[in-house]
């Protein structure tokens, strides 16, 4: 078995590599203009979410039993699921690929802190005080250097500000997803059979809203291979480290070490879409990877272990 240590940075690795692929969401679907956000949204966790359940249909099937007795916390994750999507990719296409990823990723990790705070009496560490400090400071001048930058033209706010609301809804969202998952792995359910299950009910939910807007995916190949790059890297590739890491971590330093996301789209957003990042921007950036060097740093004092270890272990994500 791995030690505790070990199991944290392999944790948060894996977490790193989730944001990753997430931050290239946001410049996908800006080559598919034509499919509305609610069916980019609806076609990339429904189809993604479909995928894992497909590989944990054994894991789940071995836990139906532990899973039906904790039934209120599967459906309020798949729920989250359902909603966060539709919130994240409509706050894009409202505000624009940097401002829609840096609310939603960058509020989750507050609201996750909030909700272990209220659910489960988790105290915050002075240490993820301080990272995540910097990592809302960063978010904040994202956002400012973005709104700056739209606010010469008065038509624009309207969007802007429906935008920024989408975003926190998805942060929200992601934040309760986040805890629920890990809710479930700590009553002794592989991170497999959760992720699945989660993931898998969320997808069935969003089947009526990709059948009732998916059409435009099907009326050109590059629509069709927007979908598919989504639902394949970032929603089911990219979910599958986020499980790997959740199993090892806090959900609120998991959600924290997420704001690498944002940087990720914002450098994405410059290069290949236009979207220019002024100074104030950079310096966001600078401060958001000073929060992921300040999570991630080894504390030497003991630190709580992985939940659910050998069973998360025998799962081999």
């Amino acid at each position: 078995m791995r030690g505790s240590s070990t199991d944290r940075l392999l944790g948060i690795a894996g977490v790193v590599v989730a944001a990753v692929l997430w931050g290239t969401t946001g410049v996908s679907a800006t080559f598919a203009p034509a499919v509305s956000a609610v069916a980019i949204g609806a076609a990339a966790m429904g189809i993604g979410g479909l995928l894992q359940a497909s590989i944990a249909t054994r894991a789940i099937a071995r836990n139906a039993k532990a899973l039906c007795a904790q039934w209120p916390w599967l459906l309020v994750g798949a729920l989250a699921v359902a909603i966060y999507p539709l919130a994240f990719y409509g706050s894009m296409r409202l505000a624009g690929v940097t401002i829609g990823t840096v609310v939603s990723i960058g509020s989750a990790p507050l609201l996750s802190a909030l909700i272990e705070m209220a659910m489960d009496g988790v105290r915050a560490t002075a240490q993820w005080l301080i990272g995540a400090a910097l990592g809302i400071a960063g978010m904040v001048l994202l956002c400012g250097a973005e709104s700056s930058a739209h606010s010469a033209n008065a038509a624009a706010a309207p969007s802007l500000l429906g935008g920024v609301a989408l975003g926190l809804l998805a942060g929200l969202t992601y934040a309760i997803y986040s805890w629920a998952a890990r809710r479930l792995m700590q009553r002794r359910i592989p991170a497999r059979a959760t992720m699945g299950s989660v993931f898998g009910l969320g997808a069935l939910m969003l089947m009526p809203v990709l059948m009732a807007t998916g059409a435009p995916l099907l009326a050109s190949w590059s629509n069709a291979a927007v979908g598919l790059y989504m639902a394949v890297v970032p929603m089911f590739v990219g979910y599958l480290c986020f499980g790997y890491g959740l199993a090892r971590i806090q959900a609120s330093m998991a959600t924290t070490i997420t704001l690498l996301e944002p940087v990720v789209a914002a450098a994405l957003a410059a290069v290949v879409v236009g979207e220019r990042l002024p100074p104030m921007g950079w310096l966001g950036v600078a401060l958001i990877v000073l929060c992921l060097v300040c999570i991630s740093w080894p504390i030497r004092r003991a630190t709580r272990p992985p939940i659910n270890t050998s069973l998360v272990l025998s799962e081999k994500l």
